[in-house]
């Protein structure tokens, strides 16, 4: 017989254990219903309390009141990637809760609105039911707001269950909605009324607690845009041409404000950039490389549908070569796809984007902080090499919260590449061409238009080394192996991959981007629960270094983990290794549009030893 609701927590025999700062709770209410100030007050009271937390949003694509879930990971170990299960719902959606609760497993918790009558699904959860609409209803008065403080009670009430210090998420509440007075007072009101029907009337049972820790000290809570939008403006950027998709927006709209408070002219009050939101992707691209030929540092951010419609403009920038910036905030696809979930499905087409023979160069940001520095190192590449540079975020990188040292002011001169001087003109005995390749390393050296230099004619079609129009073969073939030269020598300025070996190590990991938390948690448990230690590279860039050529050779297997169903980067790692080594190449993928869990990657590879083991 199904228990029945009572103010007291209702649950099978609890258990005597504890599990303390190990848990992930999964709030599921509605879009637009302001849950999300709820949620980030309770993600940064756990930080505040000095435990390593993880946030992750899963909110759909069109309009409010549908389902939105968001998920808090706290882990003393600093686990931080998506964990497969959940431990504590905080079921807030009628439209969602019954097949939230089913989903649960065996003792996990169910924090519910009451008149829900959740606990008569299942006997083996732990129920705790709050009559939300009764406590905000003696919080809030002005019943227009009470939907947007309700939230706030669960906040309170989880304070109490877990062992959350009160103090911390009044501050947190303050610290998320600032100056406005009366919605403080109004939250806060009703955090507390959340946690004095807690403590009068819901019995401890589910083994869950959070206890305070030092491993936070001197550590942020940004989203991947926002930092990359801080790199941006370090980098110098000038000129941004932009249109609005998900999930990419966030990053020009978060440069905008960095830039109308630091980078406006202090004499006259005018803007020292230009920031456009032009009428589509393919005229954002265009403003892009049209400001980079001219000699400002330009960019733009989009996703996977803008990056299809930019494909002709980058093959001018590459063949031409125009420098200029693109962030390609990946979801998953094809066509519209989920514009909500993450995903790492562009590597394929970025890497040759456009027609003909053209490649690009992309760096691939596993962290915030490396939103942040790849950003710079983005404008810089790509100024020295005259080309595109991708740099390939995703939404989970982009749009969720996420724990970070501090960031480093830059301390290094902008590279602005080969920018023709007279020095230089008069070292080649002004015998100047602008794709002439001097040095050797496929790089010529370009002038901006203005700067008293020699000029030419910059074009997309055929053109031999003086910049003069051309259809001759031998013009084409040298002109495209200088490009390819070139390409080779970005292996050397690139990011290069970083490499972490365990001892003993039989097989080899490769991953990048945001799979990377995850194949880190994998990888102990690969050792603790099988025991087998893995060695592990992460890419950082496209062209690869030879670094990672030297790292397949040592295995025999070696397991390329990444968020896409036609395995991309392992396509990209044959093509580029030779045929001998691209055989030790294993696939462990991952394309459901949820981030990338260390429990799916395990298995996955177990599965595939036990096979190898069998059939030799």
């Amino acid at each position: 017989m199904a228990p029945t609701d009572a103010a007291a927590a209702e649950t099978p025999a609890a258990s005597t254990r504890r599990i303390v700062n190990d848990f992930s709770i999964q709030v599921a209410t509605v879009n637009g219903s302001g849950s999300q100030t709820a949620n980030l007050v309770l993600l940064r009271s756990i930080f505040q309390m000095g435990i390593p937390v993880s946030g992750k949003n899963l909110f759909p694509s069109n309009i409010a009141g549908l389902p939105t879930w968001y998920t808090i990971r706290a882990n003393a170990s600093g686990y931080v990637s998506r964990k497969k299960e959940i431990d504590f719902l905080v079921a807030m959606n009628p439209e969602t809760a019954k097949q939230d609760v089913m989903s649960l497993q065996p003792g996990s918790a169910v924090l519910y609105d009451e008149p829900l009558k959740l606990n008569a699904l299942r006997d083996d959860l732990i129920f705790y039911p709050v009559p939300f609409d009764k406590i905000v209803a003696e919080v809030c008065k002005d019943a227009k707001l009470r939907r947007l403080v309700k939230n706030t009670i669960y906040d309170g009430v989880l304070a109490k269950l877990l062992d959350v210090e009160l103090g911390e998420m009044e501050e947190a509440l303050r610290r998320q909605l600032g100056k406005k007075l009366k919605a403080v007072e109004l939250n806060v009101g009703a955090l507390k009324a959340g946690f004095d029907f807690a403590e009068k009337n819901l019995v401890k049972q589910d083994p869950y607690s959070v206890e305070r820790m030092d491993k936070t000290a001197g550590k942020i809570l940004i989203e991947g845009n926002a930092a990359a939008a801080l790199g941006c403006m370090m980098a110098g950027v000038t000129v941004v041409a932009w249109y609005p998709i998900t999930p990419s927006s966030s990053l020009p709209e978060t440069l905008i404000g960095y830039m109308k408070k630091y980078r406006m002219d202090k004499a006259s009050g005018k803007a020292t950039f230009a920031i456009v939101q032009a009428e589509d992707e393919i005229a954002a691209i265009g403003m892009v490389i049209g400001a980079g030929w001219a000699g400002a540092r330009s960019m733009t951010s989009t996703s996977g549908p803008g990056i299809s419609l930019m494909a002709e403009f980058a093959g001018l920038a590459y063949y031409a070569e125009l420098p200029g910036v693109i962030f390609d905030i990946q979801r998953v696809g094809p066509s519209t796809g989920l514009p909500t979930r993450t995903a790492q499905g562009d590597i394929l087409s970025v890497a040759t984007l456009s027609h003909g023979d053209t490649k690009h160069i992309m760096l691939l940001p596993a962290t915030v902080e490396e939103c942040y520095t790849m950003a710079m190192d983005a404008f810089d590449l790509s100024e020295r090499f005259q080309t595109l540079v991708f740099v390939m975020s995703d939404l989970d990188l982009g749009m969720n919260t996420w724990m970070s040292a501090t960031f480093q002011y830059p301390d290094k001169p902008l590279d602005r590449g080969k920018l023709l001087d007279q020095a230089t003109l008069t070292r080649i005995n002004n015998d100047w061409g602008r794709y002439v390749d001097v040095d050797g390393d496929g790089i010529t050296y370009r002038t901006i238009p203005g700067d008293g230099m020699p000029a030419a004619f910059t074009r997309g079609s055929g053109h031999n080394a003086r910049g003069q129009y051309s259809e001759r073969p031998d013009d084409y073939v040298n002109n495209l192996d200088r490009l390819a030269r070139k390409f080779e020598t970005a292996r050397t300025f690139v990011p290069a991959p970083v490499v972490d070996d365990a001892p003993g190590s039989r097989i080899g990991v490769i991953a990048y981007g945001t799979s990377h938390f995850a194949v880190e948690e994998s990888r102990d448990q690969l050792q603790t629960e099988a025991g087998l230690p893995t060695a592990y590279l992460r890419l950082r860039a496209y062209p690869f270094g030879e670094e990672v050529a030297a790292f397949v050779k040592r295995f025999e297997r070696v397991y390329v983990v990444e968020q896409n169903r036609d395995a991309q980067m392992l396509t990209l790692l044959r093509l580029d290794l030779d045929p001998a080594l691209s055989a030790r190449l294993r696939s462990v993928r991952h394309y459901n549009g949820l981030p990338i869990d260390a429990r799916s990657i395990t298995d996955e590879v177990l599965a595939q030893e036990g096979a190898a083991i069998a059939v030799t």
